[in-house]
């Protein structure tokens, strides 16, 4: 009797390890696109000052071939306010550093969302194999989703 009880107290441990992990994956998930949707918002709020769209301005037009997507005809070196992330500072910059800033960044949280969302399928995966998940998806229809291939 008394192996069973430690055999389903080892059970219950492992699925908790699972389930905060998941839980913990899905919440930087969370705060990466939160991040992700800021940039997103500051770069559009960058080319709408800037009279450009992401696809106005062919990079290389001019004749020079070093023209920026985003600062197009805009004077680049004019000054932006821009708050410092993870800081409540702000700094006055010139307006081709500050998106091509943003532009890097948005580059690194869309890399890293990628990859959570990979960690979150493969804790789902490991949770669902567990059995914590059968009485509400089967084993099967989780393992489906999860190998599924984004072309």
């Amino acid at each position: 009797m008394e192996d069973g009880v430690q055999e389903l107290q080892k059970k219950v441990a492992e699925v908790e390890v699972y389930a905060e992990d998941l839980l913990l994956a899905r919440h930087e998930l969370v705060e990466c696109d939160k991040a992700r949707n800021g940039n997103r918002e500051a770069l559009t709020a960058m080319r709408r000052q800037a009279k450009t769209s992401r696809s106005s301005v062919v990079s290389g037009a001019g004749g020079d071939g070093d023209e920026c997507r985003t600062c197009g005809d805009y004077d680049g070196s004019t000054p932006v306010w821009y708050m410092c992330p993870g800081a409540d500072v702000f700094l006055r910059r010139p307006f081709h550093g500050v998106h091509s800033q943003l532009e890097q960044e948005q580059a690194n949280l869309d890399s890293r969302v990628k990859s959570l969302q990979s960690v979150v399928k493969e804790k789902t995966l490991q949770l669902s194999n567990s059995g914590a998940l059968a009485d509400r998806i089967a084993p099967g229809l989780v393992n489906a989703l999860v190998t599924l291939k984004d072309n």
